[in-house]
């Protein structure tokens, strides 16, 4: 079928509409009435002669073609705002843009919260969602399911075949309980093995540091795993406990959960953490803003 009868509009509303899973927040994302959005839901379903969104309780759930549809809508939307913004440049304080960024819960409270705080000061139209990362997270990417990535490039390796920018370094530092005398101001391998350890286990990516002690061949004593970064240090308050945590988080709530920051047992290599992106996306204005606007905010780290 050609494309000549279809309303292209329909395209950006399917999309908003799969998304958001609710049509008063789709009318929103592409300001118009609920009543316009209502009516582009109708003509979507007589189109696919499907119900795409059905009520269950006081959700709306997608049916199977439309989790079908929902990818391919939104890598379709993608590449025509490609199209459409490859001529114009942008202006933060006049262009209004939604972003996604999928990042760790670690990354999102070292380097996004403030940056979405400093965004939220000085280019207020602008709207950053940050979503976990997935296992498939360079599917996605490549589906226009995220603009953006933020992983340690010891995650990706060199066959990922996404342009990308170094971000900040971290490493690995060995937390404990203010209070824990079993935990001095260094830690053995031997009294490693005996500590109980919160092990970060279970979520789409491996532990990087587990990785390490793996390969080390340092025995752990794991009593209790999470799947994340940002709740292992606080497991290790007012606990025997101890865990291993990237040192800008470890620093960042070292005070608040009263936590004592030491060595690790082993000398552990650094991670660098990178910000990914779909080629289609490079010479983008606005990604390119935001960009560096992150870049910016890692040098400040």
């Amino acid at each position: 079928m050609g494309l000549g009868g279809v309303d292209l509009n329909l395209l950006l509303a399917l999309d908003a509409l799969l998304s958001e899973r609710n049509v008063t927040r789709a009318a929103e994302r592409l300001s118009v009435g609920q009543p316009a959005m209502s009516a582009s839901l109708r003509r979507l379903r007589k189109h696919f002669g499907d119900p795409l969104l059905v009520r269950e309780g006081r959700s709306l759930l997608p049916t199977p073609l439309a989790s079908t549809l929902a990818p391919l809508a939104r890598e379709a939307v993608t590449a025509l705002e490609a199209v459409f913004d490859r001529q114009r440049g942008f202006d933060p304080l006049v262009d209004s843009r939604s972003f996604t960024i999928m990042a760790s819960d670690y990354v999102t409270v070292i380097l996004l919260r403030p940056l979405v705080a400093q965004l939220a000061a000085e280019a207020p139209l602008q709207r950053v969602n940050v979503v976990p990362v997935h296992g498939e997270f360079g599917e996605q990417l490549r589906r226009g399911q995220a603009d953006l990535l933020v992983l340690p490039t010891e995650l990706t390796g060199a066959s990922f075949g996404f342009p990308h920018r170094h971000l900040f370094h971290d490493r690995y530092v060995l937390v404990a309980d203010a209070d824990n005398q079993e935990v001095g101001s260094e830690v053995s391998a031997e009294e490693f093995a005996r500590l109980p350890y919160v092990a970060y286990s279970g979520g789409p990516l491996p532990s990087i540091a587990d990785v390490q002690l793996d390969t080390l061949g340092i025995p752990r004593r794991v009593e209790m795993t999470t799947q994340s970064f940002v709740v292992a240090p606080l497991l290790v308050s007012g606990t025997r406990f101890v865990a291993l945590v990237h040192e800008r988080l470890a620093r960042h709530v070292a005070d608040v959960a009263r936590l004592k920051v030491v060595e690790p047992p082993v000398p552990l290599r650094p991670i660098s953490e990178a910000l990914f992106w779909n080629p289609r996306h490079t010479a983008d204005p606005a990604h390119v803003w935001l960009r560096d606007r992150i870049a910016e905010r890692a040098d400040q780290l």
